[in-house]
């Protein structure tokens, strides 16, 4: 297989990675107490998940 001949700049590549940006998470309504929440995530303050309780928040 063909390989590069010489290395790739900082600079180049560096320019190639300027597209690549971090997104905000997206968010949810917890379905038992309406509080913001990750998606697919146990709700931090009820404890909730699928409308099952999976712990006990500490208060």
């Amino acid at each position: 297989m063909p390989n590069p001949k010489r290395r790739w700049s900082k600079s180049r590549r560096d320019k190639r990675r300027t597209h690549y940006k971090a997104t905000i998470s997206a968010l949810g309504t917890c379905s038992n107490c309406g509080e913001m929440k990750l998606t697919h995530r146990a709700c931090p303050s009820c404890g909730y998940y699928n409308e099952r309780s999976m712990f006990i928040p500490k208060s």
